[in-house]
C-alpha cells in the first residue's frame, strides 16, 4: 500500500511540472516517505534521482531549501493565490485567501536556504 501510495506521488509530483497550479516538492516528500517505509529500493532510487533527489536529499538532511526551490515556490504560491482570488465570487472566500496565502508564504519563506547538495553521479 504505501509503494502503490508513493508512485501515485511521484505521477502527481511529476505532473505537477508541467501544470503550474499543482505542487511538485509536497508530492515528491510523500513518495520518499512512503517509499522510506514500504521500499528501500526504491527510496534509494528517488534519492539518488538526477532531478529529484538533491532537493529530497537537502530537505531531509537539513530541512532547508535551495534558493531556486524557494524562488519557484514563492512565484507559484503568489500565481495560483492570485489566479484563485480572480475566480472566487464571495468577499469571505477572498479573504480566506488571503489570510491563508499569506500564513503559506510566511512559513515558507522561514525556511532555511541552504544550496541543494550535487546529484549522485553514476558510475559508467
Amino acid at each position: 500500500m504505501l509503494v502503490t501510495c508513493g508512485w501515485l506521488c511521484v505521477v502527481l509530483g511529476m505532473t505537477g511540472i508541467f501544470l503550474p497550479l499543482l505542487p511538485t516538492t509536497p508530492f515528491l516528500l510523500l513518495a520518499s516517505a512512503c517509499f522510506m517505509r514500504g521500499s528501500p529500493r526504491l527510496s534509494c532510487w528517488l534519492h539518488k534521482h538526477p532531478q529529484f533527489g538533491p532537493v529530497l536529499t537537502n530537505w531531509h538532511e537539513n530541512r532547508a531549501v535551495s534558493p531556486t526551490v524557494k524562488r519557484r515556490g514563492n512565484i507559484s504560491i503568489v500565481l495560483s493565490f492570485a489566479l484563485s482570488l480572480t475566480l472566487v465570487p464571495h468577499l469571505w472566500h477572498k479573504i480566506m485567501l488571503i489570510v491563508i496565502g499569506a500564513t503559506l508564504l510566511l512559513w515558507f519563506n522561514r525556511l532555511p536556504i541552504i544550496e541543494s547538495v550535487a546529484p549522485v553521479k553514476k558510475n559508467q
